[in-house]
């Protein structure tokens, strides 16, 4: 084990009964966690989380979103983008406008969540 030797006797009792293979049969694969990963990245910017509380009543215009940030078109659209990519948002056209709602209403409960465990 990295970091342990035969002077370090408590981390070799420690860690006696450790078995490595079982413990990374719980890891979810490569894939799964790239999926996570790109979860995260998408909520991890403020101007993408106040997206998502904006939508959390329900579905809004393209034009709404921008009006309510007060940011250029093509910053929101290239946050839509993010969002839409990480399938945490999802949107329908009508006409030259595209509406945007949340694809899981739960979203913004989970992201309090994650929040939450720093005060733990």
């Amino acid at each position: 084990m990295s970091g342990c030797n035969d002077e370090n006797k408590v981390c070799l009792e420690r860690y006696a009964n450790l078995n490595l293979n079982e413990l990374i049969k719980e890891v979810p694969s490569d894939n799964t966690l790239n999926e996570m990963s790109e979860i995260l990245k998408a909520i991890s910017d403020p101007l993408r989380l106040k997206i998502i509380y904006l939508l959390k009543n329900g579905e809004l215009c393209g034009c709404h979103i921008d009006s309510a940030l007060n940011k250029p078109q093509s910053t929101i659209s290239h946050h839509l983008t993010i969002l839409k990519k990480s399938k945490l948002v999802q949107w329908r056209k009508k006409g030259t406008w595209t509406h945007f709602s949340l694809a899981n209403p739960e979203l913004i409960e989970e992201i309090e969540n994650i929040t939450k465990i720093k005060e733990e």
